[in-house]
């Protein structure tokens, strides 16, 4: 496996933990957390995505990372205007 092939695979993975932990209960989405791990995933599959020219991986997952860095921003200019929440 070459180490862009594992990027990917790791990319993968933390999708689908972060998704796993979401849906179980144990990560929120009004926390930073999950939305990091989009972030890492997303950027890890762009780049596998990008070695095999895969334009709609490509598009989707940087709309993913796009989408988790506008809900960090968001979570993290609420507690900026509320910081006790």
């Amino acid at each position: 496996m070459t180490l862009i092939g594992l990027v990917g695979w790791c990319g993968a993975l933390i999708f689908i933990i972060a998704y796993f932990l979401l849906s179980a209960g144990h990560l929120s989405a009004k926390k930073p957390t999950y939305h990091i791990l989009n972030i890492i995933g997303g950027l890890c599959l762009v780049i596998n995505a990008a070695t095999l020219d895969d334009f709609p991986n490509i598009l989707v997952n940087i709309v993913w990372a796009l989408i988790a860095i506008f809900a960090l921003y968001r979570i993290m200019t609420d507690r900026k205007k509320n910081p006790k929440a």
